[in-house]
């Protein structure tokens, strides 16, 4: 805070100017950064970790400025925490405790002690990486709950053009443009549950009937509030669509996060009987009757995938 900086020049020193906190945009010092931070978290965890993919040890998830340690001992963990803290000593910086978490990842969770200078580091249920929630469980619930939460408060702010005199079919156009664009924000990563497709169907209904200024009270079918905008029920339909758009392309290609997805994870996982059905996965959406041998055919062959999912499914290129 309140940083005086001088340009050095042959003549000599500029006059002081006082900048903010960071660095500034556009300053040639970014890049640098981030050359320099990539560099020494490579360095930190070189030799170290347990979390293994196709033989290939994978310790950290890196994007941009955002660093996330992944192990599947706390033993090791811990290491790779101390390994960093020295790496980054070593290069003149410094961790911040307060702005660093930890969170174990199971169907049955449990608190981490993972330490840094004898501060132990506060264990979270459920933290924001890359805008998308992440909780303990593994599952999308958190994420769907906050995203409606946000989007609601969107229409609350636009609600005047919403509920204006303009054309239905450009009130429509401006809601799926930017309401409905901020509630499927990473929506072809998600594994939806019966109970989550009902929540979702029912925020549809709620723009639809906020559009139409119809309140609750006043008992209107949800039928003849479709009828009324001339819509259906697509809001799954359009999830499907995104889904088959990203799954498509993941499949063409031999990626980190195909193997992911196909489950190729070393581990040793008990396998007990529990009660209730097998845990929906993320390919089920698409699966039907089909396996994944048949379905991932179809994603290397791009015509056949866009006549299985209709057009504007076909994978990215």
């Amino acid at each position: 805070m309140e940083q005086k900086v001088k340009v050095r020049l042959d003549r000599g020193e500029t006059r002081s100017v006082q900048i903010g906190r960071g660095v500034r945009q556009g300053c040639c010092l970014s890049p640098i950064l981030f050359l320099y931070s990539e560099c020494l978290t490579k360095e930190a965890p070189d030799g170290l970790g347990d979390f293994k993919l196709r033989g290939q040890i994978i310790q950290t998830v890196k994007y941009a400025d955002d660093l996330v340690l992944m192990a599947k001992e706390e033993t090791v963990l811990q290491g790779m925490t101390d390994k960093l803290i020295e790496t980054v000593r070593y290069y003149g910086m410094e961790m911040n405790v307060e702005k660093t978490k930890v969170m174990r990842i199971s169907r049955q969770p449990s608190p981490v002690a993972i330490k840094i200078e004898q501060k132990q580091l506060e264990n979270v249920k459920c933290f924001k990486y890359l805008g998308s929630m992440l909780t303990e469980d593994g599952r999308c619930t958190c994420e769907m709950k906050s995203r409606i939460v946000i989007t609601k408060a969107v229409f609350s702010k636009k609600k005047n053009l919403f509920i204006s005199k303009l054309d239905v079919n450009l009130r429509k156009r401006l809601m799926k443009c930017y309401v409905w664009s901020i509630a499927l924000y990473g929506a072809e990563t998600r594994t939806l549950r019966a109970t989550d497709q009902k929540r979702l169907e029912s925020f549809e209904m709620w723009c639809w009937k906020r559009m139409e200024k119809i309140s609750w009270t006043n008992h209107v079918r949800n039928e003849e509030v479709l009828l009324r905008v001339n819509e259906q029920r697509n809001i799954l339909h359009e999830i499907r669509k995104r889904k088959a758009n990203w799954i498509g392309h993941i499949l063409s290609r031999n990626c980190l996060l195909r193997q992911v997805i196909e489950e190729k994870l070393k581990g040793q996982i008990e396998v007990t009987r529990r009660r209730g059905r097998r845990r929906k996965k993320l390919l089920d959406d698409l699966k039907d009757s089909r396996g994944y041998c048949e379905l991932k055919e179809e994603a290397l062959d791009h015509t056949v995938w866009r006549n299985r999912f209709g057009r504007g499914f076909g994978p990215v290129v």
